[in-house]
């Protein structure tokens, strides 16, 4: 059965928004009165949601109070530093809007939260990702293939049909828990090197190569 469905991850893959994290980061460790990051720390710290994202931001001896007053903080801020300089990563819309002219069902699936999740969606794809499923309650978060499943429920589609892309280890891993194949991608927060280092066995480099990778798929 060929694979015609595609279960894409956002960050990293889809959008470029790591400013907005960046900004929001150190919008509320400055709140807490903690030392801020830099681009390239956070970075590193994204994939696996808000929550993991603030707790390696903090210093190792912050305790459980200063978690919560992040995370809120973070959470405010980031409901305006959400858009900050986020954008589609070059050839982006155009491989959306090609796989949609070629019959391909897609979504997109993120650890960010879904309320986020689903604003980048509409206000940058519109109806190219007609499902965007966030970080919610009582879904565990990737790399457990819930929310894949839940995104293929969605689509009409089942497992076999279905391949997983995305920028990281977490994408890998979630691929693996999904009994999906992956292909990764290096223009997001992980280098071809580190890919490789996760596992990955096709990387894409532009998102014309990750077409072509899509087309080549059996």
């Amino acid at each position: 059965m060929k694979r015609t469905t595609l279960i894409f991850d956002m960050d990293g893959t889809l959008l470029d928004s790591l400013d907005g994290l960046l900004a929001s980061t150190n919008a509320a460790l400055t709140a807490c009165g903690y030392p801020t990051r830099t681009y390239e720390e956070v970075r590193a710290f994204v994939g696996n949601g808000i929550g993991k994202l603030i707790e390696r931001a903090l210093p190792e001896d912050a305790d459980q109070t200063a978690y919560e007053k992040c995370l809120a903080a973070f959470q405010e801020d980031y409901k305006t530093a959400m858009m900050e300089g986020t954008r589609p990563y070059p050839g982006i819309l155009q491989l959306l809007q090609t796989l949609k002219a070629e019959g391909y069902s897609v979504a997109v699936v993120s650890n960010k939260i879904e309320h986020a999740v689903k604003e980048l969606s509409d206000h940058f794809f519109g109806d190219l990702m007609p499902v965007a499923i966030g970080e919610r309650d009582g879904v565990a978060r990737k790399p457990a293939p819930d929310s894949v499943y839940a995104a293929l429920a969605k689509l009409g589609r089942e497992t076999e049909t279905a391949v997983y892309i995305g920028d990281s280890e977490v994408d890998l891993q979630t691929a693996r828990n999904s009994g999906l194949p992956c292909l990764s991608v290096d223009w997001g927060n992980r280098s071809a090197e580190q890919l490789r280092q996760f596992g990955a066995t096709s990387i894409s480099h532009t998102a014309e190569e990750l077409l072509e990778a899509i087309h080549s798929l059996p």
